[in-house]
C-alpha cells in the first residue's frame, strides 16, 4: 500500500506537469466498500492515469503478457494488476476479482478489451457484462479523454509522441450504476445486452460531458 501510494502520487505529479491531467467527479467514488470502475481504453497511458488520480486503489485485470518478466511482475502486482488472459473467460481472473470485492475493494476493468485504433469507443467483452451482474456492487463508469491525442496505440513513435504532442487530458468519474446481482447464468444471459447497453451509454456520456 505504502509502495502504491508513493508511486501513485509520483504519476499524478507529472501527469498534472506534462498532461495537463484534470480530474473531475470524484466525488462518485465510494467512499467504502466495492465498487467495479468500468473505463474506456484509448491509450497506453490510460491504467496510469486512472490509478494516479483515482482516490481509492483500484485492483485492475491486467493482460497476462505484462506478469512476463520478472521485473514488471513484481512493479504491476505491487501497483494492484492480477492477470488475465485475453479474448477468453478466465475462471481464476474472476474468482480473484471476487475476493477483491468481497473483501470491500474496488476492482478496475477495461470491458473493450484492448486499446482503441482510433480513438472510438469498441464494443464491449461480454464476459466484463456477466462479471458485473454475477458481482452485484456499484459499477462507476469512467471516462479518459485526450490520451488517445497523447499517445495512440498506432503511432510508431509512441514513445516520442507524449514529449512531442501535450493535449489536455481529463478523466471523468460518472455516478454509479446499480445491477441486481444475478446468481444463476441464466438470469444473466437474460440481462445481458440491456446491462450492456447501458454502460456503454453511461462511459459514452462520460467520455462526451
Amino acid at each position: 500500500m505504502i509502495f502504491y501510494e508513493i508511486v501513485r502520487r509520483a504519476v499524478y505529479a507529472v501527469s498534472y506537469l506534462w498532461l495537463r491531467v484534470r480530474v473531475e467527479g470524484k466525488r462518485n467514488i465510494p467512499r467504502r466498500g466495492p465498487f467495479i470502475l468500468l473505463m474506456n481504453h484509448e491509450s497506453f497511458l490510460d491504467p496510469m492515469l486512472v490509478h494516479a488520480v483515482c482516490p481509492r486503489q483500484v485492483f485492475s485485470m491486467t493482460k497476462s503478457t505484462q506478469f512476463a518478466k520478472p521485473v514488471m511482475r513484481v512493479l504491476v502486482s505491487n501497483l494492484g494488476g492480477f492477470p488475465t488472459r485475453r479474448y477468453r473467460v478466465d475462471p481464476q481472473t474472476v474468482r480473484v476479482a471476487l475476493r477483491f470485492l468481497a473483501e470491500g475493494r474496488g476492482v478496475g476493468i477495461f470491458p473493450e478489451g484492448e486499446r482503441s485504433w482510433d480513438g472510438r469507443l469498441q464494443p464491449f467483452r461480454r464476459g466484463t457484462i456477466r462479471f458485473v451482474l454475477k458481482a452485484g456492487v456499484p459499477v462507476i463508469p469512467c471516462g479518459v479523454v485526450g490520451a488517445y491525442d497523447a499517445w495512440p496505440r498506432w503511432d510508431r513513435f509512441h514513445w516520442l509522441r507524449p514529449f512531442i504532442h501535450r493535449p489536455p487530458v481529463t478523466v471523468r468519474f460518472g455516478e454509479p450504476l446499480h445491477f441486481r446481482r444475478h446468481d444463476s447464468r441464466a438470469e444473466r444471459e437474460e440481462v445481458l445486452e440491456g446491462t450492456m447497453a447501458t454502460i456503454r451509454a453511461a462511459i459514452g456520456e462520460v467520455r462526451e460531458a
